[in-house]
């Protein structure tokens, strides 16, 4: 062999046995008995521990709906919470099975990081939040303004961009995470909040008076955020993408917790509701789960606008429209590939 010693052939030898003999992601979690799934480490709406010590949102449901397709049980997790950039490295190193939470896809986190996005979760875009007193109405007035933003963030390399090609000339103030940030910007000490639309409407409720201030309608980037899962895994992700894509696909049909299970006692006049839930066809013995997985991951959690609008829609503190994140049969950009 030119070019590789023996020794070293052998090493790759038994490097390419050992990963083919190790257990995939579903047996080790379903020898585990759980789901690790790593979230956020409190954001309103979207990943919170209540104080039973029980975490509910819009991410952590999609944890739910995994262990739901994987166990027919949504409370087979642990919920793992960390800062982002803790949390993909110990999905890279096999330490969390999932990461759901407002982490954005990226070229680098993508291919460097040799993680997966199985999907897109929420469609989001970064914008700013300050004092309606202070009488700005665009991004373009910010000139002279102090805005926080996490350091090393794609948030600050946005902000960058954005002051250099718009010729804003305004003070990044630079901090440790998103809390420093929010504690600096009521404090006074920076006038301006930037990060993704979702958090600052998050962060926004958790304030004593929100109305006193609002989120511009500019935006200076897509976020488009979604599960990670593991490069090295395709089964793994295929559970994930498409556990994902029932919850999008269930709302667009009319599939809810509240019907789903008279629905899957005999085939419907949908045939592609038939296929999601497992009367036709057999979908769930291609992912290696049960043919009633989908059914069980509606009854857990709802489809995906139950999930939007019990934790971060209009009549919830957040707030949120659906805008982007409508159906595409409602002027959104959500749609899921067909069951077919």
């Amino acid at each position: 062999m030119r070019g590789i010693t023996i020794p070293a052939a052998l090493c790759v030898l038994v490097s390419l046995l050992a990963g083919a003999a190790s257990a995939s992601t579903l047996e080790e979690v379903r020898q585990r008995g759980r789901l690790l799934c790593g979230v956020d480490t409190g954001m309103t709406g979207f990943a919170v521990r209540t104080a039973a010590g029980d975490w509910e949102g819009f991410d952590v449901a999609l944890c739910r709906a995994v262990a739901a397709a994987v166990f027919a049980d949504p409370r087979a997790v642990e919920f793992v919470p960390d800062s982002s950039s803790r949390q993909l490295a110990a999905l890279s190193e096999g330490r969390i099975d999932l990461v759901s939470r407002n982490t954005t896809w990226t070229f680098s986190r993508d291919t460097r990081l040799r993680l997966d996005f199985a999907g897109i979760y929420y469609f989001d875009r970064q914008g700013f939040i300050l004092r309606k007193e202070m009488g700005v109405t665009s991004a373009s007035e910010l000139g002279g303004t102090r805005v926080c933003v996490v350091a090393g963030s794609t948030d600050a390399l946005n902000l960058e961009d954005f002051f250099m090609t718009g010729g804003v000339e305004a003070e990044l103030v630079e901090v440790a995470d998103h809390d420093a940030a929010q504690e600096k910007y009521l404090a006074g000490e920076c006038n301006v909040y930037s990060t993704d639309t979702s958090r600052l409407a998050a962060t926004r409720a958790t304030f004593s008076d929100p109305g006193a201030h609002m989120i511009l309608s500019d935006f200076i980037s897509k976020e488009p955020l979604g599960p990670v899962v593991r490069q090295t895994d395709p089964e793994w992700t295929d559970i994930v993408r498409w556990t994902l894509n029932t919850l999008i696909a269930a709302e667009e049909l009319g599939v809810t917790s509240a019907n789903v299970t008279e629905m899957s006692k005999g085939p419907t006049g949908n045939p592609e509701i038939n296929r999601m839930l497992g009367t036709e066809g057999d979908f769930g013995a291609m992912l290696g789960l049960s043919p009633d997985w989908a059914v069980q991951v509606i009854l857990a959690v709802g489809n995906y606008g139950e999930i939007f609008e019990r934790n971060i829609g209009e009549k919830t503190p957040v707030g949120l429209a659906r805008g982007l994140n409508a159906l595409w049969t409602q002027g959104g950009l959500l749609y899921a590939p067909p069951f077919r």
